[in-house]
């Protein structure tokens, strides 16, 4: 049983790791080449803060969870992975939450503002991005599952033991 666990466990970690790593990859590779009134426009993601605190925190959580990978059953650090576990996962939600507002900005524009869609223009780029913003979903969604079952696996214990 415990076994069994532990190869989820780990199942878990590394689909967390692949999909952090794989929307990293999509996002820092997002481009499209534009020529509007003979002036090329390159549309990339280091032209939103927002797309550049994703790849970022995404970035530090991809190493973060490589580490993990490594870690031995029977560490005693993994009362710490719990609390780092808690504090990415708030990371992912909230560098997820700033790119798809920037994206969704990017699609449809603001009236109010006057900010026109750029996706018309370049969907290269927003599709790439899109992708990107998929797979970070994913991975903040595998993140939520792995600080339950790793909450579980910690308190559980606490509450069974008899004085």
């Amino acid at each position: 049983m415990a076994k069994t666990r532990w190869v989820c466990h780990l199942l878990l970690r590394f689909l967390a790791f692949a999909a952090t790593l794989s929307a990293v990859i999509m996002m820092a590779t997002s481009h499209d080449t534009v020529t509007i009134f003979t002036v090329p426009f390159e549309a990339k993601y280091t032209n939103s803060p927002a797309f550049k605190y994703f790849v970022i925190a995404y970035s530090v959580i991809t190493v973060y969870g490589f580490f993990v990978l490594f870690l031995p059953a029977k560490s005693l650090l993994w009362q710490l992975v719990v609390a780092l576990d808690l504090v990415f996962t708030m990371l992912l939600v909230s560098s997820l939450s700033a790119a798809v507002a920037i994206a969704q900005v990017g699609k449809k524009g603001n009236n109010s503002a006057g900010w026109l869609p750029i996706c018309d223009s370049v969907p290269k780029y927003c599709d790439e991005a899109t992708r990107a913003l998929i797979a970070g979903f994913i991975a903040m969604i595998i993140y939520i599952i792995l600080l339950l079952h790793s909450l579980h696996t910690i308190i559980d214990p606490l509450l069974l033991r008899k004085n």
